[in-house]
């Protein structure tokens, strides 16, 4: 018995067809071979295995224990080896793969969500989830190599991280209409008379301002944080206080009249959004379509 060398499938296929038939000249015309080429296999199969694979006589072929056992697994690896081929030939087109893509909630939901119908479209053989939660933890994910890629606009100094650019990220001092009504802002010495709503102390979208040249000398009154940005613009819409917000967020609020842009001859610091993966991943050429894809997509 030798377990050093592998079966041919030169070897399996002549074995399925025997096994299938029971009758060696019959399976010799199957793969076109003469019957002594069919039997020369059967024997260095069974050289291979250390037993027989059919009790021979001269009336009849019946497949052995060995055989029976074998049969199915040999049909499985000329088909694996098949299908292989075909892969190669580009018949097939790519395997399915699944990807995960992490976001935030806000984004998630009103550009990446309706962007899945086009990346399906571009990639059919790709399965897309999302992932929501904050920046920091999703980026963590993509490190530890639980979750392939993260679209956000963190700032990342990262050899191990790859950042391709989707969207530049504008931002507006914005207000609500009823707060002005309330409280009119007429110029920066008023800002302290009104409630700052940010995100997170660590993350203030705030810093967008304060980047701006004398922005860092501004001075609000009390901050309230409510830890995301949808909940940051609703209570800036309901006059609730004064907020940083994305312009693709507000930018119906805008419209609308339900929110005002405050001050906008100062431009706010900007920021870009990415799709972010680990550098190596050997699923970098799908990413790469990912991102032009979700770039033709404005955000909304």
């Amino acid at each position: 018995m030798n377990l050093t060398v592998l079966p041919s499938l030169d070897s399996f296929r002549c074995f399925i067809e025997v096994a299938q038939r029971l009758n060696f000249r019959a399976a010799a015309r199957a793969v076109a071979l003469t019957p002594a080429a069919v039997s020369a296999r059967i024997r260095q199969l069974e050289d291979q295995i250390g037993q027989p694979v059919f009790k021979r006589t001269t009336r009849s072929v019946e497949l052995t224990d060995a055989g029976a056992a074998l049969l199915p697994a040999a049909k499985d690896a000329v088909m694996r080896a098949e299908r292989a081929m075909r892969v190669a030939r580009g018949e097939l087109g790519p395997p399915p793969i699944d990807i995960t893509i992490g976001t935030r909630h806000e984004l998630g939901m009103s550009w990446v969500l309706p962007s899945l119908k086009p990346l399906r479209e571009a990639l059919p053989h790709v399965t897309f989830h999302l992932a929501f939660g904050a920046g920091a933890d999703l980026l963590g994910r993509v490190r530890e190599g639980t979750l392939p890629c993260v679209i956000g606009s963190m700032r990342v100094v990262d050899p191990g991280l790859l950042g391709d650019p989707l969207h530049e990220e504008l931002y507006a001092l914005c207000a609500a209409p009823k707060l002005l009504k309330r409280g009119p802002i007429r110029s920066e010495s008023d800002l302290p008379h009104h409630r700052l709503v940010d995100v997170d102390p660590s993350q203030p979208l705030i810093s967008y301002l304060r980047a701006t040249p004398g922005g860092a000398e501004l001075q609000f009154g009390e901050t309230l944080c409510m830890g995301t940005i949808a909940a940051v613009r609703e209570l800036v819409v309901q006059g609730e206080g004064i907020g940083v917000l994305p312009e693709y967020l507000v930018s119906n609020d805008l419209k609308k009249g339900s929110l005002v842009r405050l001050f906008p001859k100062r431009k706010l610091r900007t920021d870009w959004f990415r799709l972010f993966s680990r550098a190596g991943d050997e699923r970098a050429a799908l990413f790469a379509t990912v991102a032009r894809v979700l770039r033709a997509r404005p955000l909304n």
